[in-house]
């Protein structure tokens, strides 16, 4: 089948970015390097391929899941012997090694392959990306990058900026694809923490509790949703050494006083 003859497959979540402009923001975001072998998720038709093969990039790696877009991708790119294309599901193949991700990401598997690309806190992939540039719904692009205060401020902020530093490219309008999605789009940088700057992984599942049990009643203050944790003269001072208040909201608090409380929690119980 042709590219021509192609259409776009709702299962799939298919939306192929056509602006040159946006196509060229993302590779130069990537900063790629003739070191780097770049990973790209859902190649679709391949225009962001095709600028990929024009950088400086040593190597692009492809993994699409439609078997119809495997032929023309491969009529198109297979005589460059720097395209390698895995035919399958992004979430369940093994990943070729990689130094970089660049994708338009089918934003109904965000969340999971954010978790296999990056990692949960208490276990972020073992040789982490270089950089990630990933086309995302907006709404997700502004909860990873939302600072503590703000409406869009969650759970996924808290993680993200614990595994990565979070900023944003630029937005995408639905008229950059074909066909136009329903909303809007960001492109999203993610540069993950070296191993050494990663929470020791006893203190990220304190973390992550923390957040579960009180992002899952965001509306209460703290006072409430950490009572029961421990006494509440030893709850204050914890929350006092760790900068936060007690009639504060979970979205009013930083990624850092989250792993300051963690810990204080941490030691009280070992």
């Amino acid at each position: 089948m042709t590219f021509a003859a192609h259409r776009a497959r709702k299962r799939f979540g298919q939306h192929w970015l056509k602006d040159d402009s946006v196509l060229q923001r993302i590779v130069a975001a990537a900063e790629l390097t003739a070191a780097d072998t770049v990973l790209e998720v859902g190649p679709g038709r391949g225009a962001l391929t095709e600028r990929l093969l024009a950088s400086p990039a040593a190597a692009v790696r492809a993994v699409e899941l439609d078997r119809d877009l495997v032929q023309g991708l491969q009529q198109r790119f297979g005589d460059n012997p720097r395209f390698a294309l895995s035919e399958g599901d992004v979430l369940a193949l093994p990943l070729p090694p990689a130094t970089a991700v660049v994708a338009n990401i089918p934003y109904n598997i965000t969340g999971p392959l954010l978790e296999r690309l990056v990692g949960r806190l208490d276990r972020p992939v073992d040789q982490p990306y270089r950089r990630l540039v990933l086309l995302v719904q907006q709404e997700v692009g502004e909860r990873i990058r939302a600072r503590p205060g703000s409406s869009a401020y969650s759970a996924l902020s808290v993680r993200m900026q614990l595994l990565a530093h979070c900023t944003s490219v630029c937005a995408v309008p639905p008229r950059c694809f074909q066909p136009p999605p329903k909303v809007m789009s960001e492109v999203v940088c993610l540069d993950p923490l070296a191993p050494q700057e990663r929470l020791d992984p006893a203190l990220a599942r304190s973390v992550e509790s923390l957040l579960r049990r009180c992002f899952a009643a965001r509306r209460k203050m703290l006072r409430n949703t950490l009572a029961g944790l421990q006494p509440p003269e030893q709850l204050q001072g914890l929350c006092d050494g760790a900068g936060i208040r007690l009639e504060q909201r979970p979205q009013e608090v930083a990624p850092a006083a989250w792993v300051a409380l963690a810990a204080g929690l941490n030691r009280l119980t070992a």
